[in-house]
């Protein structure tokens, strides 16, 4: 996938999600707005993914990232009282790698986990959300197994095992929209007005329309444990995981 843009800034983060630094120049910086570079690595957030954290480098000076802000352009949020490099200045970008890592690791293996209980348990994501190394989905499942969290779990670690590729692409809306099973959250998320769609391939078990950053094959996932499963709801259950490392 080629370089994207968010107002004045390409993005580098989902055309290269292994990129750690890079040099960029500031475009604006403000306490309030937050800082605009003219290239950045840092993940914005979304599809429920958090933001990067990480750092700034510029004349012996360090500002700290610890969010994001979309508008017209993408912002970074300084921490609070740190200096803020000029306009114009060439500094040097740095996403805190064990977070970004952690966290290319926990969606990725969301994804094996949706494609897994959507194969063997025919169920939609109703909802999930992440942190580094451990997060939650909720599936439409009026009923489950008795065994059914020692069965995911097993089911899940296969698949990690399998070390299947995970690959993406950007189709245009009619051809995406046209592939099987492309959908697998309840309701479709996808903009009306968003013609050209980002689809994470994870080969053999889940294609999915996504905006966030993976490891390149299932083996990096690492280990899963399935902490919990519980009720929410008459048709609901919320399955929390957690890598084992």
């Amino acid at each position: 996938m080629g370089v994207t843009q968010h107002g004045r800034t390409a993005r580098l983060d989902l055309a290269d999600p292994t990129l750690r630094e890079w040099t960029c120049v500031v475009l604006h910086a403000d306490a309030t707005d937050g800082i605009v570079l003219d290239r950045s690595a840092f993940y914005p957030g979304g599809g429920g993914q958090p933001p990067d954290h990480g750092v700034l480098l510029w004349q012996g000076v360090q500002t700290r990232i610890t969010g994001t802000r979309k508008g017209d352009d993408l912002y970074l949020l300084p921490a609070e009282g740190d200096p803020l490099p000029p306009a114009g200045t060439e500094v040097i970008g740095a996403v805190e790698d064990d977070r970004r890592t952690r966290l290319m690791r926990t969606h990725s293996g969301l994804h094996v986990l949706g494609g897994v209980v959507f194969r063997d348990f025919g169920a939609l994501v109703t909802g999930g959300s992440m942190e580094p190394a451990e997060a939650r989905m909720d599936f439409n499942l009026p009923e489950v197994p008795a065994d059914f969290k020692a069965r995911l779990e097993e089911l899940i670690n296969a698949e990690v095992a399998a070390d299947r590729k995970v690959v993406t692409k950007v189709l245009g809306r009619d051809e995406a929209l046209a592939l099987p099973d492309i959908i697998r959250t309840q309701s479709n998320l996808i903009p009306a007005d968003e013609q050209e769609i980002r689809i994470v391939d994870i080969v053999g078990l889940d294609a999915q329309a996504d905006g966030g950053t993976h490891v390149a094959s299932t083996a990096q996932i690492g280990r899963m444990q399935v902490v919990k499963v519980e009720s929410k709801g008459k048709a609901n259950r919320r399955v929390r995981v957690r890598l084992s490392d």
